[in-house]
């Protein structure tokens, strides 16, 4: 009886098709969901904001963030002719913020001054999705959100 070498075609597209079952699962594990990137960008807005405290109080100038329609803005008052402004964009296209406690706002901005003290800051961030709300019958979507801020004397935190 003579034996046969190698796979026949049947064996080699069921292993095929296992791989790709696999690739296909991993993949769809690995995609970020809205509320990791939101979390992302929160963290990445804590950084920048503590950093633009810090340089507030070795450099002794006030600095104020401002939220725009693409990213937010981080510049210096009094504001001079050829000073350069850092304009951060979000790293998630359809991310919102909007200031919720102002009592340190300037116009539309959150003041950094040099002193070690704030006042309390509150600063809403939002990923719009367009997963439709379950929950009610209209096809509103629904925004997830997360609060960061600071009670004033602590660094800037993710809130509850």
């Amino acid at each position: 009886m003579q034996r046969q070498q190698g796979l026949t075609l049947l064996e080699l597209m069921v292993v095929l098709l296992i791989i790709g079952f696999a690739t296909a699962g991993v993949a769809l594990a690995l995609r970020d969901s809205s509320q990791t990137q939101l979390e992302r960008e929160a963290q990445r807005l804590i950084a920048k904001l503590e950093s633009a405290r810090a340089q507030s109080r070795t450099s002794g100038q006030t600095m104020v963030w401002v939220p725009t329609t693409e990213g937010y803005v981080i510049d210096t008052l009094p504001r001079t002719a050829n000073q350069t402004v850092s304009k951060e964009v979000w790293l998630q296209a359809n991310t919102q913020a909007s200031i919720d406690i102002p009592s340190n706002a300037s116009g539309t901005g959150v003041v950094l001054g040099p002193e070690p003290i704030l006042s309390p800051i509150q600063i809403s961030l939002r990923i719009s999705s367009d997963v439709p709300n379950t929950n009610t019958n209209n096809n509103a979507t629904q925004p997830n959100t997360m609060r960061i801020g600071t009670q004033g004397l602590k660094p800037f935190e993710v809130l509850p």
